[in-house]
């Protein structure tokens, strides 16, 4: 069975594009608006849509996307609801690839089977498991094959050769590398760092390698999309959903502002 990651990046491939995943997190700030955000991001420019599954100690990700976890779990986020927005996604959507991104501990809870099976009957193509390391990996690992549920795994700047091998070998879909040490939205990744580990990465295995973390502007993704097959943006997104929050704005303000952000980021060239 094809999944949508790799009808996506062959159709990518073949216009000579590079992906733009946008992150963002389920329920934040409220149900309502979260569904009207992640409806629109296709039409915005994304390319593949990455939901954060709200957990109160998501301790790889930077102060903004923790607070916008926080703010979800206000809104009494929960993962049956994450799958209602994905259901709904779904009936306007069938080509877009959709990522759920999180921590074990809620997974785990929901029940692995019960969440596998209920990710792929409302149309889920990957997970990233942000602390299931691939020692771990026979944990899920029948039920995302049972399920064509993609498993991303991330790739780090301290990750060794024969790791990254072994990465890719329990990988599907593409490789995350984070470009930057430490958490999310914190810092700018250096391109010639990135350029260095992405030609290493790409020696070791035949998947796609994303670059995330720290990515902000145009000029950052025209110059990683040089050396890699696309960029991961999601704290900056997750920053816009924040200030209109903290300016009071209404639904349509939201999704205006981060139309432009989007705009600006793919502007006209070939991203």
């Amino acid at each position: 069975m094809e999944n949508r990651i790799d009808r996506k990046f062959f159709d990518l491939k073949k216009k000579n594009k590079k992906a733009l995943a946008c992150f963002v997190t389920s329920c934040d700030p409220s149900l309502e608006l979260s569904k009207k955000i992640i409806n629109s991001l296709p039409n915005y420019g994304a390319d593949i849509i990455e939901v954060g599954i709200p957990f109160s100690d998501p301790m790889a990700d930077g102060p903004t996307i923790q607070r916008s976890s926080l703010r979800a779990i206000k809104s009494k986020s929960s993962i049956s609801k994450t799958f209602n927005i994905i259901k709904s996604f779904r009936k306007k959507d069938k080509i877009t690839p959709i990522i759920l991104m999180g921590y074990f501990n809620p997974i785990f809870q929901f029940g692995l089977n019960k969440f596998f099976s209920k990710g792929k009957m409302v149309g889920v193509d990957g997970i990233i498991i942000v602390d299931l390391p691939p020692e771990e990996d026979n944990l899920i690992k029948e039920h995302a094959q049972d399920n064509n549920i993609y498993n991303i795994r991330l790739i780090a700047p301290t990750t060794s050769k024969e790791r990254i091998k072994r990465i890719s070998d329990s990988s599907r879909g593409f490789l995350y590398y984070v470009s930057v040490m430490g958490i999310t939205g914190t810092k700018k990744p250096s391109i010639n760092s990135v350029k260095k580990s992405v030609i290493s990465i790409k020696k070791l295995s035949s998947l796609p390698v994303l670059v995330g973390f720290g990515i902000d502007s145009h000029e950052q993704i025209k110059k990683l999309n040089n050396i890699s097959d696309g960029c991961v943006v999601g704290s900056a997104i997750i920053k816009i959903i924040e200030n209109a929050i903290q300016k009071e704005l209404n639904h349509q303000k939201v999704l205006e502002n981060i139309k432009n952000f989007l705009k600006k980021l793919k502007k006209n060239d070939n991203l």
